[in-house]
């Protein structure tokens, strides 16, 4: 509902202005909320335990971009691998065999069910369990071993949790994109001669990505901040080496300052590269790859409406 601002004309044909109509109680409770706020922010900016000049120093510290740089790399990894099987899964789930269906609902629950910081432990501790990775061709002596504690370091322990706990929660939402395809796409391709694996890979998929990509980004912010906890297995993320600092120099609040700016800062990019995804791939493509609902065309059906096709991405008109 819009303000009217253009004033009314009397019975004269003279102007009559419109009175603005003030909120007390909400300037009010907006002054009371401001000063929260200030004094709040002011117990931090004007304390004189906190030395900014430090933070300053600090806030590109060779060591603390490396750990940007690092945190950044880690977060893409992570996202692409949780990305790749979490498709991978989706699909076995999807699938009409019953053992690759109890294979990926076990992987999924497992996954979601386990804390991300377990799983990181896990991973980084595997030398415990498999001292040796061994690769060789069966039932003879060719092939090639790694030493575990030299193959998996405190970043690919890192990769391998977080992406791996990521891909549970991408199967699923790569399982509720490809159902959202209208199935008569599928088995129109299957008419056509085309196989499940094709109508997939060519039909299913890539219409599904225009629905997962948006969501997807928004687990790229949640990866940006949850790399903080590569700090337990001695990563070269942004926490890790800003912890290594401050046991140091013992300016934690300091390095905890630093360390947070430079995490709102990646999220404030991640953000608007988020919204430039969500404008590409927006609700209008949603709902022209789910076509119109049944309940729509019962009611199209009964009040004898039309709708017209869409164009241009636009929104369909009756």
């Amino acid at each position: 509902m819009t303000r009217r601002t253009a004033p009314f004309i009397g019975p004269q044909g003279e102007e009559l202005s419109i009175a603005r109509r003030w909120h007390i109680r909400r300037w009010i409770v907006g002054a009371i909320a401001l000063a929260a706020v200030l004094w709040f922010v002011s117990i931090f900016v004007f304390s004189d335990r906190i030395r900014w000049e430090r933070v300053g120093e600090y806030l590109f510290y060779e060591h603390i971009l490396n750990g940007v740089v690092a945190t950044i790399w880690i977060s893409l990894a992570a996202t692409v691998l949780g990305l790749v099987l979490g498709v991978l899964f989706a699909i076995m789930k999807l699938a009409k065999n019953p053992v690759l269906k109890w294979i990926a609902e076990a992987y999924i629950w497992f996954f979601r069910g386990t804390p991300v910081l377990v799983q990181l432990i896990f991973w980084f501790n595997l030398a415990l369990l498999l001292p040796y990775v061994t690769l060789k061709i069966p039932f003879t002596s060719i092939g090639m071993r790694w030493d575990t504690n030299s193959l998996i370091s405190g970043d690919t322990a890192a990769i391998l949790g977080l992406g791996l706990n990521l891909s549970a929660y991408f199967a699923e939402t790569v399982r509720a994109g490809i159902m959202a395809v209208d199935r008569g796409q599928t088995e129109a391709a299957k008419a056509g001669g085309m196989t499940s694996s094709q109508t997939m890979r060519i039909i299913v998929l890539p219409q599904a990505l225009k629905i997962i990509i948006p969501p997807t980004a928004n687990e790229f912010i949640s990866m940006l901040k949850t790399t903080s906890l590569i700090v337990v297995v001695a990563g070269n993320d942004l926490m890790t080496n800003a912890s290594n600092i401050y046991k140091q120099n013992n300016l934690v609040i300091e390095l905890l300052i630093v360390c947070s700016i430079w995490y709102m800062f990646m999220t404030a990019i991640a953000t608007y590269l988020q919204s430039l995804l969500e404008k590409r791939f927006g609700a209008d493509r949603v709902r022209a790859i789910r076509g119109t609902s049944i309940g729509q065309r019962m009611l199209d059906a009964a009040t004898g409406a039309i709708r017209l096709p869409v164009r241009n991405g636009g929104k369909g008109a009756r």
